[in-house]
């Protein structure tokens, strides 16, 4: 009995064959870590510990140097929900956001589907159209202000040529946003219109042919073939730029920083204001819990309204 236990208990002998499965498996590991290690290392310190460090702090109170000094539970998050300016403030992100995704989304679109068009020059204009791509904030933010300015700017001279009420668009609390919202959108269009561009000149040929020759009208080509061919691309898009549009910060920290009367204080730069400024970080850490929140659900949501309808 024993004896029938025992060789039971005997393990196969390892086979040639069975040895090299293993060290192939070992080297597809270590090949593997070798190339991953570093952006693994990258993320753990500069994105996951800040994360979880930042989640940690919004439960406590902090000194003004940072310091966690006693637990706070909720109590942030209450104080927050309470706070009538992070409402505001919660308010003007969501009409900026929406209003620049829109108007990135339609524009990029509109000047890709122009750029099609063979007409002469247009490859000029295809520069010119994506030119933005390659402007810094800081640029941009100096030109506009220039742009922007209620002595000498563009829009300006404009109005003073069309006999109109001079607006000083950065000073005034009802311009001031739609101010950043152009700038924005300006500074977005020649990604959104390369990608959106690029997408286009995948879509076959052969389909415009066979609408033609069926006698489909070009509008109903634009909304039957154009559209879910180049809906993938569309969905990246408008994805990428919801997710930018909620972390903007440089145009509004050089434009406006947060004025006038916290017009364009929105959610990202509220968080930098009370952090920085105020030496607020537990509140400024709970505001950035929310926002990473939000921005996530907004995701979802679109991923479940949206996702369905993108034609692979």
């Amino acid at each position: 009995m024993q004896q029938s236990l025992s060789g039971k208990a005997k393990t196969r002998p390892l086979t040639p064959a069975n040895v090299t499965v293993g060290r192939r498996r070992w080297s597809e590991r270590g090949y593997a870590l070798l190339f991953l290690g570093p952006s693994l290392a990258l993320l753990a310190v500069f994105i996951f510990w800040p994360m979880l460090k930042t989640l940690y702090m919004s439960f406590f109170l902090t000194d003004k140097f940072g310091h966690i000094t006693v637990f706070n539970g909720l109590g942030n998050y209450r104080s927050l929900l309470q706070d009538a300016s992070y409402w505001a403030s919660l308010g003007a992100t969501l009409s900026y956001v929406a209003v620049v995704a829109v108007l990135t989304i339609v524009l990029g679109l509109i000047l890709a589907v122009a750029a099609q068009q063979q007409l002469k020059g247009i490859g000029f204009f295809k520069t010119l159209f994506s030119s933005t791509m390659g402007i810094s904030v800081s640029v941009a933010a100096i030109f506009w202000l220039f742009a922007f300015n209620p002595s000498v700017g563009v829009f300006a001279q404009l109005s003073q040529a069309l006999h109109l009420p001079e607006i000083n668009w950065l000073a005034d609390p009802h311009f001031a946003l739609l101010a950043i919202i152009i700038t924005t959108v300006w500074m977005n269009l020649g990604f959104t219109f390369l990608i959106l561009f690029g997408a286009l000149q995948q879509v076959p040929r052969s389909l415009y042919d066979a609408a033609d020759v069926a006698g489909v009208a070009k509008r109903t080509q634009f909304l039957k073939v154009t559209l879910p061919m180049i809906s993938p691309t569309l969905f990246f898009v408008t994805t990428v730029t919801l997710i930018d549009a909620f972390k903007s910060f440089g145009l509004i920290d050089l434009m406006t920083a947060g004025g006038p009367s916290n017009a364009t204080n929105l959610l990202v730069y509220r968080v930098y204001q009370d952090a920085f400024l105020n030496g607020s970080y537990a509140q400024a850490s709970t505001e950035s819990v929310v926002l990473t929140l939000l921005i996530a659900v907004v995701t979802l949501v679109q991923f479940k309204l949206f996702g369905k309808r993108v034609t692979y």
